[in-house]
Formats: C-alpha cells, sequence, structure tokens
C-alpha cells in the first residue's frame, strides 16, 4: 500500500460570483487539469445575509455536472423547463447540465443567518456533452453515514466507500464524494483508487495529511522516510491536493478535522472553457454562445428530481 503525498496545499481565495454572493474558491478556471475531472469548488459559507441573498440569477451551463451540497440554510433553485424546489442541511442536488439549461439558484439562511455549503463542478467527457439535462435531488437521510470504531465518521454522498454506496448514480467520472470527520488526535488512513486524482478540502478543525508511511520503529540504517517533508498542516478552508498512491492517511489535530474527500478518474480530453459552459473545442464553445444568442440553446427537457 501506498500512501499519497501532499502534492499542493492551497488557501481558498475570496470572490464574488452571481449577483454579489461573497465566497471562496478552492480552485477553478485556468488549468485545472491535476484536478481532472473536476473543474471547480466554491466555498459558499457566509453568515452575513447580504452578502448572499442576491443569488446566482438565470444563468446557463453546458458540458457540466454541478453539485452542491448544504450544510446550512436552504438553495431554492429553478430552470428554464419548469423544475423548481430547494435543497436544504444535508442535502445534495447534483445536476447534469449536458446539452443545455438555463436556472438560477438562491440561497437563503437559516433562523441565525447562517448559509454554507459548497459547489463541485465536474466535467462531462466529449461522448455526452450534449447528453438529456437531469437533476439527482438527495435528502440528508438518505445519504449513508458509516461510524467507524475510532469514531471517525463518513457521509458517502457518491460512489462507493467502506462497503456503503452513495445515491447518488450514473455519472460518468465515476467520483467518489464523502465528508470525513476524525475525532481529535486521531490517525486515520482512508482508501483512495491509484487511477484517481483526489483532492481533501478542510472545512472545520485542522490536521496533518501526512506525506509518508509510518517509519519503522527501529531503523537499522538512515532511511528515506527520515528525509521527507514534514506533513502539511491543513485548517479550516484549506485545499489539499494529493499525488498518487492508493491511500491517503490523515492525523486529526486537537479539535478533529472535517473535510470533503473528492477523487475521480481523469477524462483527458481537452477543454474549451468560457465560464459556465465546458466543451472540448473554441468552435464548440462559439457554437453554444451563438445558439444562446439565437435561442436555440436548450435542446430538451431536463428529467429526474427537481422536474
Amino acid at each position: 500500500m501506498s500512501i499519497r503525498p501532499v502534492k499542493r496545499l492551497i488557501k481558498s481565495k475570496p470572490t464574488t460570483e452571481g449577483a454579489g454572493v461573497h465566497l471562496r474558491r478552492a480552485f477553478g478556471f485556468g488549468n485545472t487539469s491535476e484536478f481532472d475531472p473536476f473543474l471547480l469548488l466554491d466555498d459558499f459559507r457566509n453568515d452575513v445575509p447580504e452578502d448572499y441573498l442576491a443569488g446566482f440569477p438565470w444563468h446557463p451551463h453546458r458540458g457540466i455536472e454541478t453539485i452542491t451540497y448544504v450544510l446550512a440554510g436552504t438553495v431554492e433553485h429553478g430552470d428554464s423547463m419548469g423544475n423548481h424546489g430547494a435543497i436544504a442541511a444535508g442535502d445534495v442536488q447534483w445536476m447534469t447540465a449536458g446539452s443545455g439549461i438555463i436556472h438560477q439558484e438562491m440561497p437563503k439562511g437559516d433562523h441565525a443567518g447562517r448559509m454554507h455549503g459548497f459547489q463541485l463542478w465536474a466535467n462531462l467527457p466529449s461522448s455526452l456533452k450534449m447528453t438529456a439535462p437531469r437533476y439527482q435531488e438527495v435528502k440528508a437521510l438518505d445519504i449513508p453515514e458509516i461510524k467507524d470504531d475510532d469514531g471517525t465518521q463518513v457521509r458517502v454522498v457518491c460512489g462507493k466507500f467502506w462497503g456503503k454506496s452513495g445515491p447518488v448514480d450514473g455519472i460518468a467520472a465515476d467520483p467518489i464524494y464523502l465528508d470525513v470527520s476524525v475525532p481529535p488526535g486521531r490517525r486515520k488512513t482512508l482508501p483512495v483508487g491509484i487511477t484517481r486524482h483526489a483532492f481533501a478540502y478542510v472545512f472545520a478543525g485542522d490536521g496533518k495529511f501526512c506525506n509518508a508511511s509510518e517509519p519503522l520503529s527501529v531503523p537499522t540504517e538512515p532511511v528515506s522516510w527520515a528525509d521527507t517533508k514534514p506533513p502539511a498542516e491543513a485548517d479550516n478552508r484549506s485545499l489539499v491536493l494529493f499525488d498518487r498512491g492508493d491511500e491517503l492517511m490523515v492525523q486529526a489535530g486537537d479539535e478533529g478535522i472535517r473535510f470533503l474527500l473528492v477523487s475521480g478518474k481523469p477524462l483527458e480530453e481537452p477543454v474549451a472553457w468560457y465560464g459556465p459552459i465546458v466543451m472540448n473545442t473554441q468552435e464548440q464553445l462559439r457554437q453554444a454562445f451563438n445558439e444562446l444568442e439565437k435561442g436555440t440553446f436548450l435542446k430538451q427537457k431536463s428529467s429526474g428530481a427537481g422536474g
């Protein structure tokens, strides 16, 4: 078994999106090949209603999937085909934009004014860029939660983990999307498929993602582990990008650590990207924007929850 080294440790950066929503972007835009098949991760945790209530009014998507995971407050959504609904604390909405959808997402705070959640964008392979749009809306109670003997808890949003399968299915990149909590002071090893790109996004507590296997108890000579880089400290709003390996190790700090752990199989396809439309060539991108201007962007009715 090989522990994944930490390739990069990044602090999410403040940015403004939609009609003036203040959020933090962990990664997105520019060259995202190291995260392939994922394109963007936004952390929209905010306790100041005027910083998020303007929301994300009508905008198009094509060629991607957007995954919204809410921790506090609600997000109301609607689209140009008449679908509408809301997701609340613990819920997930997985929207496959496919050939195209025009929608809006409007966050509402909880009783204390908090709006906490994440949005992840996953790319679609060229063969599915123009697939029919669909929603998968998953309520908190339908997301399996596993508790290990040492107190580690894992919510399985998507994919298979520790013998449980998440409720979201039929996703092209075969992603695994987990919400992991490790108790204070615990060291935990978690499996990650060796062919996948993987990252963790810390949103509570802190810890170290260890760069090497555990040292030998009685080394007989100077061995390589002694010369490895020290483990990376990761605290709130830290993104940890992992290199190759088949498992990762985390050492929780004094308050424990909670993080999203996301992995997927790279598509390794060209990306032509402008805003919420992601295709494979510049010509396909131009065509999408021409269709938006002409009013021929929407190809078919979406399906699934929310419809």
